[in-house]
């Protein structure tokens, strides 16, 4: 049996890679999945082999192969993969294993398990010979590489959704910890061959020395971990290093007691330098023998206090009898350098991926690398977002923006009231066309009918759900009536499955509120928007698309100018004014129309704009197994974009011109209205004038009212759907133990009346299930769509938190998940 330790493997067990591979591949990168089918065989061989359980030689480059083909994986795939990998945690093969979604935890318990397998190569070798030594030190010295090059270059990427749940074998005051215990080892292992070369014994005390300063480095370092970190250990490991560290102290003065007599005669500062000697080596007796440290550690030190003993009394007698020398206090001694002779080595397999892999192809070295994809899809959303919010938006909120102030000037009705005294404008038989091609009217009867049909059927489904827990309700009070269960009732069970329910009740009725409002609109503005496309049916073949059907322009009244009272200075004033406000509408047209001629061009760029050959070539130019990160093709991205800012420059010029243009409009609108003639005829014309131009826009309202429910609707129903199977799975599960518990009385009551006890109390079962995003918020009629922000999530899905202010409930707890049956580790 060793006096060393050896670090054990982390148990993992079987995962289908194959699966999780051909899902990601076909469905996130685009591939056939057949095109990598020899890539995921290799992956799953490789993994069998690579991450521990057996000690031997050759299982070293079995993982140090498996880390350099995962290299490669990360370099073309991301970390999540949807491939869940479970390790137990070291010292705890039997436990429940921690699982993560990630292949950097894959390749960090890779890393740990070949370390774990240097160090038990290193404690198998027989240390009676100098051979035995140097390989054991060699191998302590690559455990502690392969620990530090885990700590250096894996752990900063391990990404753990919750730090609870991060394990405990990989935090950094465990690792550190280990590579400094493998140091101290290898350092042992030197001075084990020292002393076995028979070198002086001021080197082998310096060497000791060094030993028992790294033995106290790993001891402080965990113990200074966190509790979860010490908890992990056996407990007879913490005691075995702490020994380790003052036995080693006193080996180092005893030797430096023996090179005192040989270099000078010191028999003085030989007898205090036993002194301390012996005190150290008493101190790790009592600690190895209180801390059951295993045999060999224990038997090392008490042969050795038995040496030290002897020592300090053959000095003592020698010192009083012949020598006489002042024994000076241990404080005043010189203490001893450390000399080191371990090394931290990273194996070169870890540091060279590409030459462990040697003539092997690198596993999906076909693939684009998902740091380079990622970098793709990323410049493909900015420039999405870039050209539909500050120029498309932009844009839009220009037009209507001005729209709105141009209807609250009552323009251009009230002057082509006063410019065309018969017939109708261009504008408003453009807008009387398009309601007429549309099918105006009935295409909103037909939308409400939609919306008052979808929302039955919302209604129909919370019925049905809340049907089920009545039902199970029922079930559970008749039940009590005849058997003494003790469980918590359904109204306590259910209690917030009831409160979602009724909190869904209220969405609804909210949502039908705002039905009634957008149909009472309609009611309200129903004859106008009628009066856009009354008798189309009577228009002659040859009517042009402005021609205008003679029902809609009796409606308008007409205005005639006598040829006295238009020649009046206050008359052709009023028309001079006419024609400049003319002139600045149709600059403010032209804008438009300019506006919207750059965003054409900008889509148009951003359809044909693709950055892809870019990274691709700045991809190719990186190390073959370098893990590309997006970030690395930011200044490319940067560059791409930057072909866009001058139709930023021009939308922000187009936007100072509307506002100076609409400053102008409304300066001559006003002495416009002030110049005009109280001319009831023309007011009774511009009344009707601006009222059908009114129902034009609030029959664009109502449509997208009405658009915005049906989708509303559409979106709660797939929620309703999945909560209805929530509360069917939570009853079913509930009734499965009413079942049960009723059976056992029952059975009770056949076998022995007088024994019948009331069933120990179960708790009650709770609700899981993996829901679809929040649902919308109930759609407002107004004037203008608004888009609610999101609600935070919750821990059943994507579902609005249930504390949130939105939803007003307690957040429900999930329930365990079912048990894994973990196959066994080949």
């Amino acid at each position: 049996m060793s006096n060393l330790l050896a670090l054990p493997f982390k148990k993992t067990y079987h995962i289908d890679v194959k699966t999780a591979a051909a899902n990601y591949i076909a469905n996130d990168i685009g591939s056939h999945p057949d095109e990598f089918k020899d890539d995921v065989k290799e992956w799953q061989q490789l993994r069998d082999e690579g991450t521990g359980g057996v000690v031997h030689e050759n299982k070293t480059q079995a993982g140090l192969l498996y880390h350099a083909q995962l290299v490669s994986i990360l370099a073309k795939l991301p970390s999540d993969i949807h491939l869940e990998i479970p390790y137990a945690t070291v010292f705890n093969a039997t436990g429940h294993p921690v699982s993560l979604n990630s292949l950097v935890f894959e390749r960090a318990c890779v890393l740990f398990n070949l370390a774990a397998l240097y160090s038990q190569l290193a404690n198998s070798e027989d240390r009676s010979t100098p051979d035995g030594i140097k390989r054991a030190t060699a191998n302590f010295q690559f455990a502690a590489g392969a620990l530090s090059y885990l700590k250096s270059s894996v752990l900063p990427k391990l990404v753990v959704p919750h730090d609870e749940d991060y394990p405990v074998d990989l935090t950094e005051g465990f690792i550190v910890g280990m590579e400094l215990l493998m140091l101290s080892q290898a350092q042992e292992c030197s001075w084990q061959l020292a002393r076995l070369n028979q070198y002086k014994n001021s080197l082998v005390a310096k060497i000791a020395a060094r030993t028992s300063e790294l033995y106290g480095s790993a001891y402080e370092a965990l113990t200074q971990a966190s509790p979860s970190v010490k908890s992990v250990f056996p407990s007879d490991w913490l005691p075995h290093i702490q020994v380790k560290s003052l036995h080693f102290i006193a080996v180092s003065q005893f030797r430096k007691s023996l090179d005192e007599i040989e270099s000078g005669n010191n028999y003085g500062i030989e007898l205090a330098r036993l002194g301390i000697a012996q005190e150290h080596v008493k101190r790790a007796f009592d600690i190895a023998r209180r801390g059951k440290v295993s045999t060999p550690v224990l038997q090392d030190t008490q042969s050795f206090m038995e040496i030290v003993e002897k020592a300090v009394v053959r000095a003592q007698r020698d010192n009083d009898l012949i020598y006489h020398q002042d024994v000076p206090a241990a404080s005043s001694l010189p203490q001893i350098q450390g000399t080191n002779l371990a090394r931290t080595t990273v194996p070169p397999g870890l540091l060279r991926p590409e030459e462990t892999l040697g003539s092997k192809r690198p596993m999906f070295y076909e693939l684009v690398g998902w740091g380079a994809r990622e970098a793709i899809n990323i410049y493909k959303h900015r420039k999405e977002d870039l050209i539909n919010s500050r120029i498309v938006g932009v844009s839009r909120e220009l037009q209507d923006s001005a729209d709105e102030q141009l209807r609250k000037l009552n323009l251009p009705a009230s002057l082509e009231a006063l410019e065309r005294p018969i017939g109708l404008p261009p504008s408003l038989l453009r807008k009387a066309e398009e309601v007429r091609l549309e099918n105006g009217p009935e295409k909103i009867e037909a939308s409400l009918e939609d919306v008052e049909m979808l929302s039955g059927r919302d209604s129909a489904i919370l019925d049905e759900t809340l049907d089920i827990l009545d039902t199970e309700a029922s079930e559970d009070e008749a039940t009590r009536k005849e058997y003494p269960i003790n469980r918590p009732p359904s109204h306590e069970a259910n209690s917030e499955l009831t409160d979602k329910a009724h909190r869904y009740r209220q969405i609804l009725t909210q949502a039908r509120e705002s039905d009634e409002v957008v149909r009472q609109k309609w009611y309200e503005w129903e004859e106008h928007i009628r009066q856009l496309t009354e008798d189309e049916a009577s228009r002659p073949p040859s009517t042009t698309l402005l021609s205008l059907p003679a029902t809609l322009d009796q409606l308008i009244p007409t205005t005639t100018h006598s040829a006295s009272s238009s020649a009046t200075p206050e008359s052709k004033n009023t028309r001079r004014l006419a024609q400049v406000l003319r002139n600045r509408l149709e600059h403010l047209d032209a804008l438009h129309r300019d506006i919207a001629l750059l965003v054409r061009r900008a889509k148009s760029l951003a359809e044909r704009d693709d950055a892809q050959p870019r990274v691709m070539k700045a991809a190719a130019g990186f190390e073959k197994l370098a893990e590309l990160d997006p970030a690395m093709f930011e200044d490319i991205l940067d560059e791409e974009l930057a072909k866009y800012d001058r139709y930023l420059v021009d939308i922000a010029e187009y936007a100072k011109r509307v506002e100076e243009a609409l400053s102008q409009i409304k300066s001559e609108n006003d002495a416009f209205i002030k110049s005009r003639k109280e001319d009831p005829a023309v007011k009774e014309r511009e009344r009707a004038l601006q009222q059908l131009d009114a129902a034009y826009f609030k029959y664009k309202e109502i449509g997208r009212n009405l658009d915005e429910g049906n989708k509303f609707y559409n979106d709660l129903a797939g929620i309703l759907m999945q909560f209805r199977e929530v509360c069917k799975a939570w009853s079913n599960q509930r009734n499965q133990e009413l079942h049960s518990l009723t059976k056992k009385f029952q059975n009770m009551s056949v076998s022995s009346p007088d024994s019948e006890k009331p069933a120990p109390r179960s708790s009650a079962p709770t609700v899981a299930a993996e829901l679809p995003e929040e649902p919308p918020s109930p759609r407002y009629p107004g004037n203008v769509p608004t888009r609610k922000p999101p609600l935070p999530k919750s821990s059943l899905g994507r579902l609005p938190a249930l504390t949130s202010d939105e939803w007003e409930f307690e957040e429900m707890t999930l329930p365990p998940p079912p048990k894994k049956n973990l196959n066994k580790r080949k």
